[in-house]
């Protein structure tokens, strides 16, 4: 890690850039400008594994082939949020979600059903579909919070998921934290997350948690190579100090 600028003596062992399979940091960009996404990468380039446009952000977004252009050149894929997909498909329109792909050379699909009620038959086959050609994020958990699953069915959906080509799976929690395996007010439901991980080994799981105090949970329960995601484009410096035990939330976790 030669961006560092000084030594510190037994700091935890942090997984290695490039194409490392732990200790990812998925990062959430929800409509950033160019200026901003060279901002950003100037301060965290060393930190972020992945970007997720958030939900449908791109059809918006100014400058779109530029912005992931940006993001490719320090080696960053780029993915869009798996609502995308939900909404081509839901249209009979997924060839167009198809080119799109490939205009914008994108390499990694989320495939979810946060907002439409997929079967899970349905669901995998398009695991299995895009797992050919593309590098398969799925995410388990529904965004309406009035629909939780019982924890058996959250581990059986996330190996189904696995089998089917999923290079990780994703706990939902949206971009708020406060749903999937989250409580209203963002607290963890632990009795869900100890079920999940007594059958499913942290490294093929990304777990949303776009809370300080998420991540904190996270870390010292799996420590510094835990998988987290929807992390806030200006919480990226403050994430990485979390996982090396250089701020006090996390002091004591790996003296």
């Amino acid at each position: 890690m030669n961006y560092l600028n000084y030594d510190i003596p037994n700091l935890p062992f942090r997984e290695p850039k490039p194409n490392r399979q732990k200790g990812i940091s998925m990062i959430m960009d929800k409509g950033l400008s160019l200026k901003e996404v060279e901002n950003l990468l100037e301060i965290g380039e060393n930190y972020i594994d992945l970007v997720k446009l958030g939900w449908a952000t791109s059809y918006v977004t100014p400058k779109l082939k530029e912005k992931i252009a940006l993001y490719r050149s320090a080696n960053i894929p780029v993915y869009f949020g798996g609502t995308l997909l939900e909404i081509f498909y839901v249209r009979n329109a997924e060839y167009q979600f198809e080119k799109l792909l490939e205009h914008y050379q994108i390499t990694h699909v989320e495939i979810s059903s946060g907002s439409l009620d997929l079967t899970d038959e349905l669901k995998l086959n398009l695991i299995r579909k895009y797992s050919k050609n593309y590098i398969v994020l799925s995410e388990v958990g529904s965004k309406d919070p009035s629909k939780e699953m019982a924890p058996y069915k959250w581990v059986e959906c996330i190996q189904n998921e696995l089998q089917a080509g999923s290079w990780k799976v994703i706990t939902e929690s949206r971009e708020g934290g406060n749903v999937g395996v989250f409580r209203s007010g963002g607290e963890v439901r632990d009795g869900l997350v100890d079920e999940i991980l007594h059958s499913i080994p942290y490294e093929n799981l990304i777990f949303e948690a776009p809370k300080k105090e998420q991540q904190v949970f996270f870390i010292k329960l799996l420590g510094t190579n835990v998988n987290l995601g929807n992390i806030a484009t200006q919480d990226v410096i403050g994430l990485e100090t979390l996982r090396l035990g250089l701020r006090s939330d996390t002091f004591f976790t790996f003296l």
